[in-house]
């Protein structure tokens, strides 16, 4: 549980934040609600942890403010754990731990765009497949508002991209990056062959985490006919555990593409992308089967 504070570390945030989320199975529980397990028997069997102290820790999280409880059933009452807003801040906190050790500990410190196909990271997407996006998940899209990242009602093809250089420039030395280009291309051959998804009845979302008015900006610069969402709190990433590498100082989503269905459950990944036309043709014959 978590330490009491010593005098010296009052005025730390890093101690301050530590107390409260420092402790491994507190962090992991948070993980596990972000990525849609609220129920107190799904944590259970997710983390593997005792029933003594994960009654303890949840107690502890909705004590500081970091989960809620929110009733599902009453007589006997049952509660969902779910993120509040000051928990659903740390989500940048969850994927740049993640991105740290997807690099240092289980990478080789390179960095790069894209991951090797047995990697663990390659295999953390892969077994998505089955899984399904927690609900509700809205970003901000390039259209105004906020969209689910997934259509209720149509398969939907959602493209995680690194980053456009429109209209904000680049970081330096962006193209030295393995897997950082394409960006615009892929967003290009998904526009030019949207009219043939649409008559399919597939849905096109694309996703990075740019910020939504350049997401705007460059949608309307290229004609891009599809909603493109900005994750720049990384609240998908944090939900799918998506694998990201560092860029001028900003997390950039790695390449890859998923393959939803109108339940939001995910059907087919395509992770590594190494050949951005050929991913294109995979997610729509994908999709094409769910239709």
């Amino acid at each position: 549980m978590a330490r009491q504070l010593r005098d010296q570390d009052i005025t730390c945030s890093i101690a301050q934040a530590a107390a409260v989320v420092g402790d491994w199975w507190s962090l992991l529980i948070v993980r596990e609600v972000a990525r849609g397990h609220l129920r107190f028997e799904d944590l259970l069997t997710e983390l593997g942890i005792s029933r003594k102290i994960l009654t303890e820790r949840l107690r502890h999280l909705v004590d500081h403010g970091v989960l809620e409880r929110r009733p599902y059933q009453s007589g006997p009452v049952r509660n969902d754990y779910v993120l509040s807003e000051v928990g659903a801040a740390l989500a940048p906190v969850l994927i740049s731990m993640q991105d740290w050790a997807d690099r240092w500990i289980v990478g080789d410190g390179t960095l790069t765009g894209v991951s090797l196909p047995n990697s663990p990271p390659a295999q953390r997407v892969h077994s998505l497949v089955g899984t399904a996006i927690p609900h509700p998940l809205r970003l901000p899209a390039s259209g105004g508002g906020e969209l689910e990242v997934v259509d209720p009602s149509l398969p939907t093809v959602l493209f995680a991209y690194p980053a456009t250089g429109v209209p904000t420039p680049l970081p330096p030395g962006w193209n030295e990056v393995p897997g950082a280009v394409g960006c615009t291309l892929e967003n290009r051959l998904f526009r030019d062959a949207a009219a043939r998804f649409a008559t399919d009845g597939i849905a096109i979302r694309g996703v990075s985490t740019q910020r939504q008015d350049e997401q705007a900006a460059f949608a309307e610069m290229e004609g891009i006919p599809f909603p493109l969402l900005s994750d720049v709190d990384l609240r998908l990433a944090a939900a799918l555990r998506l694998p990201t590498f560092r860029s001028g100082q900003t997390l950039r989503l790695k390449r890859l593409i998923l393959v939803v269905d109108p339940e939001r459950v995910i059907r087919h990944v395509i992770f590594p992308v190494v050949d951005i036309p050929a991913a294109v043709t995979e997610s729509h014959e994908a999709a094409r089967t769910l239709t």
